[in-house]
């Protein structure tokens, strides 16, 4: 049991508190902007570069020099500044940028229920011994209700493992890892923190860089401390304003992935930044939350600032460290004295770094979101659901996004709220309301409070601290035809039960009202303030005169490079080819290398499933996850299943699969990848790749190319006809990858129009990899030849 010390000290501390901030900041002024005439959203693809290249070369200065005196040279953001800590072997005086390959040496790797099959890929390649057990950490979340003999051997392989290399480990029940990651302050401030877990983007809630990584990477950690990346885009995101009361964390990135819904952020590295005000608003649990489900906004990392607000957050800790753990002193996890060294060197973006887009939302405008059905590009205003009368059968105050104490404290605040004569009241009839701490730390905090007791007298059913239904995993589970509304962090088809129900996210407070009232609702709170109408969000910094400023220097671009166009136009209409042209023609015509043993070239039929954001759980449906012996067949049979039943009557051994854009987002399984080579299909191609699915591919040997033109082209051919959608069609067109050209060629069908485009290199680096059979079996001939 915690402590009433810790209650008072910590828990208030912690939370920020939504409560106390909610009822302060009704007298605060809140800052309203001019919202820009348009948001411009488009598809982009990014070639391949060539791997580690860049490590070996010295950055390039900024072209636009600054008038400070004091200006940085090669400034870089905060997350290049991060990862500039983590990089090893670079070239003297490199500095890092968005784009370089490295390798990286991460502070802390997290797996967790995969950490068996981590441990067999290890062994496999003949290692015995952990590079840096102190880099190593393990926990049991995911499965935790599995009470199956093959479950528990599962889980007494990895901590006999754990044990037996001296790793940090945490049993079943303890907490969700990304929590764990947190509050055991692994994931500290500055550092780079990863995790065999799509959700390791919440770290960057704390001011902690944290990125996932897939099982062969956590292997090839685990034998050599290290693995390759490489820097995303970096986008900087600014709120302005502040969150009015009644507004959550949940709801602004609900908001975010719903308002910016066309990729806007898709492999990109995330900044959050807002004015002291702004970002005094956003307590820690809400900046948790909305750093978690960036991932699902199709970001790899969310990274909050070092500010005031975080350093009253790690103080708290500290003071609870210190005064319930005296014996720890210097060697526990949050002190005084390693706060002072956080703060005494500050880590920000450098003035001047440049982000590959800017993005504003303005806190003051929003109000609860709710996101779904089953898709978080989906996001509505509460009020909009509530006149729909929805009715609900279940709810979920579960996972890592939002079942810490203060949100467990908000869901009980509704339940108080609505009592009568003191009698807590009952959970709607017909309602089931499942309720997961997201550690056993902040369930004991909840019932310290008496906020677990109020949800349980009004009828919800606990359940053990981890994933469970958020990863469609254990009791609970949606089935056909049912309705629920969960505060995790996915609704995709299919996640949390059965395909053919509906899934909603929201807030806590709105899951608990929702449960209460039987039907999507929210509790009440909200307070509009004065003259908002709509939310504002747009592209800038939300600041309308510097945006302006910017705007024009665009513009001013532009101009300059059509005319520069123009010139050169007519210069070689006047005086023939150029130089210039020669060296354009010759990269033209310029060769990639191919490694014996590596196809020149990679043909087949096009069988298109036609969809964007096709989803991991989409491609190999979560409940075979965490099954270690699913055979090769069978992983064949259930490939793409959740997407579409029939694709497995369709797909044939050797058809080259395409689909449409962010293909494979979603969470970090690699049986995603290793499902469709089991089905015999040796390439995908997409108008976009989710990265994590493009990393998996590469250290599984699965290849993919990205060609936007031919997802449109096939849209144009084969669009749905009287408002009916082919999921997956064979097409009778014919696909070759020309991997020495770096060059596609299409033929549409017998006698049709054949046409080729340049598409990204695939280094020799790459192929070795694939060559070899993916990263495991290239680590052990690494290993062999040493």
């Amino acid at each position: 049991m915690i402590t009433p010390v810790r209650r008072s000290l910590a828990l208030a501390a912690r939370r920020g508190s939504r409560l106390t901030l909610a009822a302060a900041s009704r007298t605060a002024r809140a800052t309203r902007t001019t919202p820009q005439a348009a948001r411009i959203a488009s598809y982009t693809t990014t070639s391949r570069l060539d791997a580690f290249h860049t490590q070996l070369e010295n950055a390039a200065s900024s072209p636009f020099p600054s008038a400070s005196k004091t200006a940085v040279q090669n400034p870089q953001t905060l997350t290049e500044k991060i990862v500039q800590r983590y990089a090893v072997g670079l070239a003297p005086g490199k500095k890092v940028r968005a784009g370089d390959y490295v390798t990286l040496q991460p502070g802390h790797l997290m797996t967790h229920d995969n950490s068996w099959p981590v441990a067999m890929k290890f062994m496999s390649v003949g290692a015995s011994k952990i590079h840096d057990n102190r880099q190593v950490v393990m926990t049991l979340d995911h499965d935790v209700q599995n009470k199956s003999e093959t479950n528990l051997k599962k889980y007494r392989q990895i901590e006999e493992f754990a044990k037996k290399q001296g790793v940090d480990f945490y049993p079943a029940g303890r907490g969700i890892g990304h929590q764990i990651m947190v509050e055991e302050g692994y994931a500290w401030p500055g550092t780079l923190a990863v995790a065999s877990d799509s959700h390791s983007n919440m770290y960057g809630g704390v001011g902690c860089l944290g990125t996932p990584v897939v099982r062969t990477d956590a292997m090839s950690i685990w034998v050599t401390g290290r693995t390759w990346w490489q820097i995303p885009p970096i986008a900087k995101v600014t709120f302005t304003g502040i969150l009015p009361p009644g507004v959550t964390g949940k709801d602004v990135i609900v908001a975010l992935c719903g308002l910016f819904n066309n990729d806007d952020v898709l492999n990109h590295a995330i900044e959050f930044t807002g004015s002291e005000e702004t970002m005094r608003s956003i307590p820690i649990d809400d900046r948790l939350a909305i750093a978690n489900m960036t991932t699902e906004w199709g970001a790899l990392s969310g990274l909050f600032p070092i500010d005031a607000m975080l350093q009253s957050w790690l103080r708290a800790k500290a003071t609870t460290s210190a005064m319930l753990n005296p014996e720890l002193g210097a060697r526990g996890k949050f002190t005084h004295s390693k706060i002072d060294e956080l703060i005494s060197n500050p880590l920000t973006a450098d003035p001047g770094a440049t982000y590959a887009k800017s993005l504003y939302l303005n806190l003051s405008t929003l109000s609860p979101f709710v996101s779904g059905p089953n898709s978080v590009k989906v996001a509505t205003p509460l009020k909009d659901l509530e006149a729909r009368d929805i009715k609900i059968n279940k709810a979920y105050l579960v996972s890592c996004t939002n079942s810490r104490a203060s949100d467990i404290a908000a869901a009980a605040k509704v339940f108080r709220d609505a009592a009568k004569d003191g009698a807590v009241p009952k959970v709607a009839d017909g309602v089931k309301f499942y309720l997961a701490a997201a550690s056993q730390l902040e369930q004991a905090a909840a019932e310290e409070s008496g906020d677990w007791q109020v949800l349980l007298q009004a009828g919800a059913e606990p359940l053990p601290s981890g994933c469970g239904p958020c990863i469609g995993l254990g009791k609970g589970l949606l089935e056909p035809g049912e309705v629920g509304i969960s505060a995790s962090n996915r609704n995709f088809k299919g996640r949390m039960g059965s395909t053919e129900a509906k899934a909603y996210l929201a807030s806590p407070e709105v899951v608990a009202a929702s449960a209460l009232q039987g039907k999507i609702a929210g509790p009440g709170w909200y307070q509009k303030p004065e003259g908002v109408e709509k939310v504002i969000i747009g592209e800038g910094n939300g600041d309308h005169i510097q945006d302006k400023a910017l705007s024009i220097e665009d513009a001013l671009d532009k101009i300059i490079a059509q005319a520069d166009g123009m010139i050169a136009t007519a210069e070689k209409e006047m005086f023939g080819a150029t130089g210039t042209d020669a060296t354009a023609a010759a990269e033209e015509e310029a060769l990639t290398e191919v490694l014996p043993g590596f196809p020149e070239k990679v043909e087949g039929e096009i069988v298109f499933c036609d969809a964007d954001n096709i989803n991991t759980d989409g491609i190999y449906p979560g409940k075979y996850t965490y099954q270690d012996n699913v055979s090769v067949d069978k992983m064949a049979e259930v490939c793409m299943e959740n997407y579409d039943k029939a694709f497995g009557s369709i797909a044939r051994a050797g058809d080259i699969l395409v689909s449409g854009f962010n293909f494979g987002c979603g969470s970090s399984r690699e049986q995603a990848a290793t499902a469709i080579l089991a089905k015999k299909i040796p390439l995908v191609v997409a108008g976009s790749f989710g990265n994590i699915f493009s990393r998996n591919s590469i250290n599984n040997a699965l290849m993919g190319v990205e060609v936007p033109r031919l997802v449109q082209r096939l849209r144009e051919t084969f669009g749905s006809k009287d408002g009916e959608k082919v999921l997956t069609r064979r097409t009778g067109w014919k696909f070759v990858w020309d991997v020495r050209r770096s060059k596609v060629v299409v033929t549409e069908g017998e006698g049709g129009e054949t046409w080729s485009q340049k598409v990204g290199e695939l280094p020799p680096n790459v192929q070795e990899i694939i060559a070899k059979g993916g990263l495991e079996k290239w680590v052990k001939s690494q290993i062999s030849e040493a």
